[in-house]
């Protein structure tokens, strides 16, 4: 019984059904991606190959793999598949589905199990329909849905169901569908196509995880690409790209390409220059780069350019690289631009790039300097009295919070402010404290020479 069938579905049944439905896998094995529940020793697919399941929602976004989850699931435990949706479905129909199920069950010992597709838009009454038959175990549900179930499915379902979550496919999952489509028998074994490497990745790629998306993509480019001479039908990138009515954007994630597009970038940040910064960005988010790696080279670059010329740059950055992670795409995009914004319109400043690198530098070149005796650790007061780690003058004792003592034996400036922004403040802040501590000594050679 499937619901979705009609006199021209059977028609299509027995005529040409699309790629992605032929395509569909029989096996676990056969299931590509979604390691994080179906891999080896995983607790779905423990359940399934023991044939110990209970109700089942699963939740995700389109083209993931929920339905083909479910018929693999039947297929592999033996069960009655019956297939609905929350579209059409009423509570009249549900009910006849499960008293059938109930008949089946006492009278040929078969169970149901019943795939609801869209199961958010069941009604919290047409939800209620079907918890005794699953209190009598005459059907398993498996429940798919795009909306959180936590929200949108009636508590006392989800307490009689496992929930668990599919993952959108990865770029290696979805090349894995396409070849596989090439060379399968209910793909494209009877005939010679080549897809061209460029063309493979773009599907991979703009089809951001739906399998049903690219599938039907690849199988428009085969179906209205001429075969050349010797029969051979190329799917080059300006059929993948037009078969999916998505334009292609020239980017190597490894190569030229990348590293070219990402230099663009931070050099338009650091040149004040918003808006081919957020070109840039643009050109690297339409292409597929990961936000991930877009969010960490704004954090460096905000302590790198700016620094401290406007401190609140890092914090930018580091809330938005957070925010990333919390969100994901589309909506980190939005998160990016605004980090990028405004690194672009902030002051510019590599001091305390320069600082440390100078460091760095001086202990890597020459003689590590000991740490003065008076700042070395004198938490253990008898090992401080016998080893002199004494003398230690406390800053916030002192007028204006600055004392005069040797913090580096060989005194050496690392850290030069500079005019720009915020450093400026602390550019005549460091001249102040740096005059205090003069004030201090001269104050202790005059004591000294009238003692």
């Amino acid at each position: 019984m499937d619901l979705f069938k009609d006199s021209l579905g059977e028609a299509k049944a027995a005529g040409h059904r699309p790629l992605a439905i032929r395509m569909r896998p029989r096996t676990l094995d056969e299931v590509a991606g979604q390691d994080s529940i179906l891999g080896p020793g995983k607790l779905l697919r423990r359940a399934i190959e023991a044939d110990r399941l209970t109700s089942l929602v699963l939740y995700g976004p389109p083209g993931c793999g929920k339905t083909t989850l479910a018929e693999v699931i039947a297929h592999q435990t033996g069960r009655r598949f019956v297939r609905t949706s929350g579209v059409l479905a009423n509570v009249a129909i549900l009910r006849g589905i499960l008293q059938e199920a109930a008949r089946v069950h006492q009278a040929e010992g078969r169970d149901t199990l019943l795939f609801i597709d869209e199961i958010h838009r069941f009604s919290k009454s047409q939800q209620d329909t079907l918890l005794p038959y699953l209190e009598e175990g005459w059907a398993i549900l498996i429940g798919a849905t795009t909306h959180n179930p936590f929200y949108f499915v009636n508590s006392p379902l989800l307490s009689r169901s496992q929930v668990f979550q599919l993952d959108p496919l990865s770029e290696a999952a979805m090349g894995t569908l396409l070849d596989r489509a090439l060379t399968h028998p209910e793909g494209f074994a009877d005939r010679k196509v080549a897809l061209d490497p460029a063309a493979r990745v773009h599907l991979a790629r703009v089809c951001e995880g739906d399998a049903r998306r690219a599938l039907n993509a690849l199988e428009i480019a085969v179906l209205t690409t001429p075969p050349g001479e010797d029969g051979m039908v190329r799917v080059n990138l300006e059929a993948a790209a037009e078969s999916i009515q998505t334009k292609p954007v020239r980017y190597d994630h490894d190569e030229d390409e990348h590293y070219d597009t990402i230099s663009a970038f931070i050099k338009s940040v650091r040149g004040s220059d918003p808006d081919a910064a957020i070109y840039w960005l643009a050109k690297m988010i339409e292409a597929g780069e990961d936000p991930r790696f877009l969010a960490r080279r704004l954090v460096i670059l905000a302590a790198e350019d700016i620094g401290n010329a406007d401190p609140r740059g890092l914090s930018v950055a580091v809330a938005a690289f957070h925010g990333v992670e919390l969100v994901g795409m589309p909506e980190a995009r939005i998160l990016l631009a605004q980090a990028t914004t405004y690194l672009a319109c902030a002051p510019k400043s590599n001091a305390s790039y320069l600082a440390v690198d100078a460091a760095l530098d001086d202990i890597r070149t020459g003689r590590v300097q000991p740490v003065p005796r008076h700042l070395r650790d004198s938490s253990h007061k008898a090992a401080a009295r016998a080893f002199g780690h004494q003398g230690y003058q406390y800053a916030h004792d002192a007028p204006g919070h600055t004392v005069d003592q040797v913090y580096l034996e060989i005194p050496r400036t690392y850290y030069e402010p500079t005019d720009q922004g915020y450093e400026q403040t602390i550019r005549q802040r460091l001249a102040w404290f740096r005059e205090r501590r003069a004030e201090q000594a001269r104050e202790r050679e005059g004591e000294r020479n009238e003692g």
